[in-house]
């Protein structure tokens, strides 16, 4: 039997679903919003000028965001507004030695802009799509770290389309804490092996998987670029490839995997 058959014979309930980055470019608009800010002072930081500088600066970034929010975990520190990470973030690197970019130059006012761009993000180009498609045959609902209102900020300039929105903020806990997996299944009134979580990051389908929740993998461009491929696809129930920029790559893959022939034109045939 294969993978994605033995997931759909376990699987009735609800796809459980990281927000940013799985299903939304964060990259795409912070670096549009970095490259607005620098074409007002190209002489003063040349070393943010390229499309190359802007997209390592923004992933520097996006991974400084993560170092910070694991580390509180480890530490157990309590959860902070992930409006506050992402400035304490870019004000490390901002006062780098190779960057130097002090609040004479970039002021509180366009650090703060920065900021919400994080709040304002497309979908990837198969995610509306496809969720549309999930959400004929799961309930689907996101599980995030950050705050209630990024999550609606986010769903709301995405055009994703959920059935519930379920931030760290809201639960009282962080992923990878297994309780917050285990209060969304609470709240769903769903066993873990009703449920599968959709993410394109191998720490969060591990923790989920270690309370008997079902896991599939949406490789992105942007995510994990640490991880190797090869053993998160060992690891996974299903993994599936949203990294060739298709509208048929991603979780419209995975709806061809989990949804019911009457919602499906295609059905993947996982068997080796």
């Amino acid at each position: 039997m294969s993978a994605s058959q033995e997931v759909k014979s376990g699987v009735s309930g609800a796809l459980i679903f990281d927000l940013m980055g799985t299903c939304t470019n964060w990259s795409a608009s912070v670096v549009a919003a970095l490259k607005k800010q620098c074409a007002n002072t190209p002489l003063i930081l040349p070393k943010l000028q390229s499309d190359e500088d802007l997209t390592r600066f923004a992933s520097a970034w996006r991974a400084g965001f993560f170092r910070e929010i694991h580390q509180r975990f480890q530490n157990g520190e309590p959860q902070e507004d992930i409006d506050i990470t992402h400035r304490r973030v870019l004000d490390q690197l901002l006062s780098e030695k190779d960057m130097s970019v002090t609040t004479d130059i970039w002021g509180d006012d366009i650090r703060t802009i920065l900021v919400q761009s994080w709040h304002h993000q497309n979908a990837w180009i198969d995610a509306v799509a496809g969720l549309k498609r999930l959400k004929k045959d799961y309930f689907v609902v996101v599980l995030a770290n950050g705050t209630t209102r990024l999550q609606l900020d986010l769903v709301y300039s995405s055009q994703l389309s959920f059935h519930a929105l379920f931030s760290s903020q809201l639960l009282g806990f962080t992923k990878p804490d297994p309780k917050m997996y285990q209060k969304v299944l609470e709240l769903l009134n769903l066993e873990a092996k009703e449920c599968i979580m959709v993410a394109a990051h191998a720490y969060d389908l591990r923790a989920a998987a270690k309370i008997g929740i079902k896991t599939a993998y949406i490789h992105r461009t942007t995510e994990d670029p640490e991880e190797d491929m090869q053993q998160v696809r060992s690891e996974c129930d299903i993994f599936v490839s949203g990294t060739d920029g298709s509208t048929s790559c991603g979780l419209n893959e995975l709806a061809d995997i989990l949804c019911s022939p009457s919602n499906n034109a295609s059905r993947l045939d996982l068997e080796d």
